[in-house]
C-alpha cells in the first residue's frame, strides 16, 4: 500500500490497496473504498477486511459498479444505497458497507422519522426568487482564503481540509472540484462544491456553507440550481449528494430539486464534530 496524495486531515488518509483508491482513517472510524478497480477483484475484500482489523476500524463502505457486487455481498458487505446511470448514463453504483460493531451499526430512528416526513412532502419551489442583493457565481484561486474562513466558521470538523485554503486552491487547479459562491455586495458569504468525474460524467453536489447570518434567504437552493446549469452545460449526466441526515434544510434542498432519495449510509462521516448518518440521493439530467 502506497500514499498517493497528503493527508485530508489530521488522521485520514488517501491511499492505493493494489490499483484501487481508499480515505481512511481515526477522525472516520472507517475505510472508504472511493474508486474500485476491476484487477482487484479477488483480493479486495480480504485487504479491506485486513486493513479494518489492524486499525481497529468499525465500518468498511466501498462504491463499487454492479459488476462488482456480488464480491462484496459473498463477504457479508450490504446494500446500503445506489444510484442508476452512474458512469456515463449508463451503468449504476452500489454503496456496499460491512459493520465491524454493534454501535455503528445501530439505526437512529429519531432522525429517520424526520426523513420519513420530508420525504411524504410535494416538492415546493414556489415563490422562491433570490434577492437582488446577492450575486452568483463560480469561485476562483484567490477566494480560497474566505471560502475557508466559511467553511471553518459552518462545520465544527469536516472529512476533508475545506478549511485550509492550499487544499481549495490544489483542487480547482487539478480540476477535480468546482467551486461556487454567492456574494452580497462583494463579500462572500456562502459556498458549495461539485466534486466532477468528467471520465464518467458524474458529479457529487457538497460542502454547501452559508454564514449563520444569512440563513433564511434559501441561498442553498439556489447555488444548487446554478451547479446544476454549470454540469449541464458541460454534458454531465449525473448528479448526486451525501446529506446529513440531521440536516433536514438541506435534504429539502434536494428534494425540491427533485433529487430522488436512494439509501441511508448509516453512521458513517464525522462532520460538525460527531459521526453522522447521511443520506444518498440522485438525479439524471439530460
Amino acid at each position: 500500500m502506497n500514499v498517493i496524495t497528503e493527508e485530508r486531515n489530521s488522521m485520514d488518509l488517501i491511499e492505493k490497496i493494489g490499483h484501487s483508491v481508499v480515505h481512511h482513517g481515526k477522525f472516520n472510524n472507517r475505510i472508504f473504498l472511493l474508486k474500485y478497480d476491476p484487477g482487484d477483484r479477488a483480493n479486495i475484500t480480504r485487504q479491506l477486511n485486513e486493513l479494518a482489523k489492524a486499525k481497529g476500524y468499525t465500518k468498511i463502505i466501498a462504491k463499487i459498479p454492479a459488476a462488482a457486487q456480488p464480491v462484496f455481498l459473498q463477504d457479508g458487505f450490504t446494500q446500503e444505497a445506489f444510484i442508476p446511470s452512474f458512469y456515463n448514463g449508463h451503468d449504476d453504483v452500489f454503496f456496499m458497507s460491512k459493520f465491524l460493531s454493534d454501535e455503528r451499526r445501530t439505526s437512529p430512528n429519531e432522525a429517520l422519522s424526520t426523513l420519513t416526513g420530508l420525504l411524504n412532502e410535494a416538492p415546493n419551489n414556489n415563490g422562491t426568487t433570490l434577492n437582488d442583493r446577492f450575486e452568483l457565481g463560480v469561485a476562483r484561486p484567490e477566494h480560497a482564503a474566505e471560502m475557508a474562513k466559511i467553511f471553518g466558521q459552518v462545520f465544527a470538523t469536516y472529512p476533508f481540509p475545506v478549511t485550509n485554503p492550499e487544499y481549495l486552491k490544489e483542487t480547482m487547479l487539478d480540476g477535480s472540484v468546482i467551486y461556487f459562491g454567492v456574494w452580497d455586495q462583494g463579500k462572500l458569504i456562502g459556498v458549495s462544491s461539485a466534486e466532477v468525474d468528467a471520465e464518467n460524467k458524474n458529479a457529487e453536489m457538497t460542502d454547501f456553507a452559508v454564514l449563520p447570518d444569512y440563513r433564511g434567504h434559501k441561498l442553498a437552493y439556489f447555488l444548487l440550481e446554478m451547479m446544476e446549469e454549470k454540469l449541464k452545460e458541460q454534458q454531465y449526466k449525473t448528479l448526486y449528494t451525501i446529506a446529513r441526515l440531521n440536516s433536514p434544510g438541506m435534504n429539502k434542498t434536494f428534494i425540491n430539486h427533485g433529487y430522488r432519495f436512494s439509501g441511508l449510509l448509516k453512521n458513517n462521516t464525522n462532520i460538525s464534530g460527531q459521526i453522522e448518518s447521511m443520506n444518498v440521493y440522485y438525479k439524471t439530467i439530460e
